[in-house]
């Protein structure tokens, strides 16, 4: 679970290659060093009360499945959907409601160069007022095509 502390690391996170866009070869899972900070996925709470998840750098023109956890949020409920959102290049997967807070899969589309923000809103099924709003941000970058 991720802590509401700013530059908290969640437990259960991680960055890969959505199915069926592999880079090359057989390999399907993008394999981060643990030493490099700005390759863990960090959730951070915001001062408003929203989210902000930070999943380091990604390649250009890739998916990548991105799952993390939020603590629990009594504004919201048991019952957690994700509003209607204009951008097809997060497309959020699943919500799960866990006992340590919400366990949430996206994919996402690294559709061009830079620091790239993308955001989602989860509101409650059963109260119409209360919402949140997670924004992912990405560093997406062009890798060489060519080796020295």
């Amino acid at each position: 679970m991720a802590a509401a502390k700013k530059g908290a690391k969640p437990k259960a996170c991680g960055v890969r290659f959505a199915a069926g866009f592999a880079e090359e070869g057989t390999h399907n899972h993008v394999h981060f060093d643990e030493q490099l900070h700005d390759s863990v996925v960090m959730v951070s709470k915001q001062d408003d009360g929203n989210f902000l998840v930070k999943v380091g750098f990604l390649k250009i023109l890739h998916k990548y499945e991105i799952s993390f956890s939020l603590p629990p949020e009594q504004r919201l409920g048991k019952s957690i959907c994700v509003a209607p959102h204009p951008t097809l290049n997060l497309k959020v997967l699943s919500i799960t409601s866990q006992a340590e807070g919400l366990s949430i899969k996206c994919e996402y589309t690294a559709h061009k160069e830079g620091v790239l923000k993308e955001e989602m809103i989860l509101t409650s099924e059963t109260n119409n007022k209360a919402a949140m709003k997670v924004v992912v941000q990405a560093r997406v970058l062009v890798f060489p095509i060519f080796a020295v």
